[in-house]
């Protein structure tokens, strides 16, 4: 069989193979019907439609936009961290080093006393090489390799999703990066990786548009609205400091704060987005100190709170870095509107998830601690600092003659850390009187209890998304905000969608590179055929010619005697 031929043969096979995979990965979010929760398209209905309706209304709008989608909706990223030489065996070192001294030693570049000693160490090393070196130096280019795709898959993830999802705003929610000991020039060389390969045509916030929580603010973009500065929001990437970016508490320190933020972004501030409403007999019942001082309706509005809560807990390694944050928190519950009043919703988006009881989550409660002082490690909050969120922050209260009964302000928290993942529900009982305190429970949980709703249960929802790196499932978290002019409160959605492990992402882009060279040498070898080249051309073998036909008159026409069976012996 010719090497054309075996070619095409395999070519054959190769090429549904690679069109079929690469069609499924690069439209995965169309084959597991992946979509942004939909808002309820009827009238008096508060349920978002159903998964399907989602699907079907996201593949409408790539063919004809719509205005019935949600007017925010947020791409969750959880726990990109994005390695580097701290995870190469040999980085900054030579690959064979026990060969180099082998040679030093054959060269009588170093001290022995004998050479019988210098054999034996020659003979040590190179049994090194083979044991140690080869398998150092297989595993680092491995591991670069590894580094180099990862960055990719991430990036598929991200582009793929902004593409499919339409999002309008972006988030990545802690640990961009996987260590927060790298030296300055690492730092650098990740940072790069993350905005020219992961998160490639993303942007940080700028300065001037994360503000720090004031009374007198600008908004940062209208929602509902086309516009360039919506344009600008989908290509814009809200990035919360993580543990793996500038440390726990007892880490902390200015500069590993300052090259976070020179790269990435403030790590703690606030953005305001507004919803307009267009009907003039709706916007006469919005409250007004003049004409409607009665109404306890605001103008609809969207609160973003980037909190660094990295140095909640204590002790911290630089109290005046706590000392701000716990500034910032303080500014942003007294900016906040009064819980009386109805039309605001807060996304409080952070690194380390709340506070909670063992066997909810993945991650139990953990504390670590610095042999010299400081917080070496946590898996969550501590009870105390997680009250001030949901006391503070989001105004809920156990004592139902607080303001607004202690019902608090519409919102959600999202976060990153566990990398597992979990959705959960922080709620208090107001009608266990002195004894009440806060509990926590899964999210389904709650709605099949009936929690949601009930005004003696006050409560928050919490989504710590799962991590987006391969060994999670590459998930990305959807989440969907829109707002009910009847009941004058804005509702929410949360939904998962994950490409899977990275591994088929590698089988995709290497059995398609096979196909490529394979493609290209049937190509080569079919130019050169057409060139005249014949590389099934084989040497002939000359064989005599017998002539037979002149002795043909010799040979007698007598036939043989019969032979007797008697004359027949067995040998």
């Amino acid at each position: 069989m010719s090497p054309a031929t075996i070619l095409r043969n395999v070519l054959r096979v190769l090429i549904p193979l690679c069109i079929a995979s690469t069609v499924y990965l690069y439209l995965y979010p169309v084959f597991l019907g992946c979509a942004f929760p939909l808002p309820p398209q009827e009238a008096g209905k508060t349920e978002p439609e159903s998964s399907a309706t989602a699907f079907q209304h996201t593949l409408r709008q790539h063919v004809a936009p719509s205005k019935s989608a949600a007017p925010f909706r947020l791409l969750a990223l959880g726990d990109p961290q994005l390695e580097g030489d701290t995870s190469i065996r040999n980085y900054n070192r030579e690959s064979f080093p026990h060969l180099t001294w082998a040679i030093r030693h054959l060269t009588y570049k170093t001290d022995q006393p004998s050479l019988r000693r210098r054999l034996r160490q020659v003979v040590h090393d190179l049994v090194d090489v083979f044991f140690d070196d080869l398998f150092d130096t297989a595993e680092s280019i491995r591991k670069r390799i590894d580094l180099f795709g990862n960055d990719f898959y991430l990036a598929h993830i991200y582009r793929t999703l902004q593409w499919w999802a339409k999002p309008t705003h972006v988030t990545v929610l802690g640990d961009l990066l996987g260590s927060q000991w790298i030296r300055a020039p690492e730092f650098n060389r990740r940072s790069s990786r993350f905005w020219n390969r992961s998160f490639k045509g993303g942007e940080r916030v700028p300065d001037e548009v994360a503000a720090y929580p004031a009374e007198e603010y600008e908004l940062a973009g209208l929602l509902g609205v086309e516009d360039e500065n919506a344009a600008a929001w989908r290509r814009r990437i809200i990035n919360v400091a993580g543990n793996h970016d500038i440390g726990y508490a007892g880490d902390l320190t200015f500069e590993r704060l300052e090259r976070f933020e020179r790269a990435f972004g403030k790590a703690a501030y606030e953005l305001r987005f507004e919803l307009p409403i267009s009907d003039p007999a709706t916007n006469a019942t919005i409250y007004d100190p003049e004409s409607n001082p009665d109404s306890d309706r605001l103008p609809p509005e969207l609160r973003i709170v980037n909190v660094n809560n990295m140095n909640l807990d204590t002790p911290a390694f630089d109290q005046s870095l706590q000392d701000k944050t716990y500034t910032f928190v303080n500014d942003v519950i007294n900016t906040a509107s009064a819980v009386e009043f109805a039309g605001h919703f807060t996304v409080v988006l952070t690194h380390i998830p709340l506070y909670k009881p063992e066997g909810i989550c993945v991650d139990a409660p953990y504390f670590s601690f610095h042999s010299g002082g400081g917080v070496k490690e946590q898996n969550q909050l501590s009870a105390d600092a997680s009250r001030g969120f949901l006391e503070g922050i989001f105004g809920l209260n156990g004592d139902p003659s607080a303001p607004g009964q202690g019902r608090g302000r519409r919102g959600v928290v999202l976060n990153g850390h566990d990398h597992e993942g979990c959705d959960t529900y922080h709620y208090i009982n107001q009608t266990e009187g002195e004894e009440r305190q806060w509990k926590n429970t899964l999210w389904e949980t709650a709605k099949t209890d009936k929690y949601l709703g009930n005004p003696d249960i006050p409560g928050l929802r919490e989504i710590t998304v799962r991590s987006m790196m391969g060994g999670f499932g590459g998930n990305a978290g959807l989440l969907s905000v829109w707002f009910d002019e009847n009941d004058w409160e804005w509702r929410f959605e949360f939904a998962n969608c994950a490409l899977g492990t990275q591994y088929p992402w590698w089988f995709v882009h290497i059995i398609d590179l096979i196909a490529v060279v394979v493609l290209v040498l049937y190509g080569i070898l079919q130019v050169a055929a057409a060139a005249g080249f014949d590389f099934e051309k084989r040497p002939k073998v000359s064989v005599p010619k017998i002539e037979i036909s002149e002795h043909i008159d010799e040979i007698p026409d007598e036939k043989p005697a019969p032979v007797s069976n008697g004359d027949t012996k067995k040998g």
